[in-house]
């Protein structure tokens, strides 16, 4: 048995075991808090989204939560939320919950890209479709896919550290390797750096993943990259905030710090702070008021037996998914004030760790 054949005999194990001890029917609210429901219960035909939530640990995760609920309730349902903190079992237990409690449609960000596949039969099987949301279920059926297109951030990632190091050694720091965002990062970065790699202008000394996107795992990365290479390296491409924040711990203790450019993504608030301070280059923003506002309305239309227009589509190793790809934003020093103007952080939050009469003038 492979590799993903066992996290899924595992994974549905755990079903059967979590079928089994919640018979009252247990609704988290998104932070694991739970309150007693009556399972399947339903308020007349209100319609009742599932979001089967990889993590709430990560700043990002929490508003996509809190925008698509809302967006939801404004459409006239109800959201039920549950998080699986990284773990594979538990979400698909918690999937398998949600489903037994006949939820309309099934909003999936998926921990394990493979893994979470068998959530997308099960909710087949009850009628139930699956919106796989941000993070692709590879080898399914599931019916719909909206996401950033994430290969041109990997792009944004890669170019915007060449601009500021066209020459020297360039270490990349990789996401979680069982999500599939990590890997059309990586492509994205790699269409920038391979083609410089093999003109001698630059070399690529350390090529990582991160586990479960964990900024430790980033820092061992970036510390072994570092040692490695006898603190020889004129630039790190990160992929995500989380990633990027262990890679300037590492450069931090070696004095490092703001003299190599370091890339990340999902405008983290302690990374806006970096950039703002110098410590990191840039972000990507991919604007979640807008993906959790198509989402919801995608699966309220989904719930409601509408047809959903999708303008392009994304092959999961088993079928081409429908697939809504939304616009990713890159954000440097210089325009940082397209979070501020798009209520994502406030400019007291930005520049908080910055003089005040260093702060752009409103």
């Amino acid at each position: 048995m492979g590799k993903y054949g066992r996290v899924i005999s595992a994974g549905l194990s755990a079903i059967v075991l979590a079928a089994s001890l919640s018979g009252c029917g247990l609704v988290s609210n998104g932070d694991n808090k739970e309150t007693e429901k009556t399972a399947g219960a339903k308020d007349g035909d209100k319609i009742v989204i599932g979001m089967s939530m990889d993590t709430l640990k990560e700043e990002r995760w929490q508003k996509d939560r809190d925008i698509f609920t809302k967006k939801v309730e404004e459409l006239g349902g109800e959201v039920k939320v549950l998080a699986a903190n990284g773990d594979d079992a538990t979400q698909l237990s918690q999937a398998e919950q949600l489903i037994s409690q006949g939820v309309d449609v099934l909003v999936v960000i998926a921990h394990n890209a493979e893994a979470t596949a068998p959530i997308v039969e099960k909710a087949h099987k009850e009628g139930i479709k699956v919106i796989a949301y941000d993070r692709l279920i590879n080898n399914s059926e599931v019916d719909y896919y909206i996401s950033f297109d994430n290969v041109r951030v990997g792009e944004f990632q890669a170019q915007a550290v060449i601009d500021q190091a066209p020459k020297g050694n360039i270490v990349y720091i990789g996401g979680a390797d069982t999500d599939n965002n990590a890997h059309m990062f990586k492509e994205g970065a790699m269409n920038i750096l391979k083609p410089l790699e093999e003109k001698g202008d630059i070399k690529i000394v350390y090529d990582q993943f991160s586990k479960d996107w964990k900024p430790e795992e980033a820092l061992k990365n970036m510390e072994n990259a570092l040692t490695a290479n006898n603190n020889d390296i004129q630039g790190v491409v990160a992929a995500n905030d989380g990633t990027a924040g262990g890679s300037i711990q590492a450069l931090t203790a070696q004095g490092m710090a703001g003299k190599i450019p370091v890339s990340g993504q999902d405008a983290d608030l302690a990374a806006v702070q970096r950039i703002a301070e110098g410590t990191q280059l840039m972000t990507v923003y991919k604007p979640i008021n807008a993906i959790a506002t198509k989402a919801a309305e995608m699966a309220v239309a989904a719930a409601k037996g509408e047809s959903i227009s999708t303008e392009k589509s994304v092959n999961n190793g088993k079928i081409d998914v429908p697939s809504i790809l939304l616009d990713p934003i890159a954000v440097n020093k210089d325009n940082l004030d397209v979070l501020i103007k798009d209520g994502f952080h406030t400019l007291e939050e930005v520049y908080k760790n910055v003089p005040k009469d260093q702060w752009p003038k409103q």
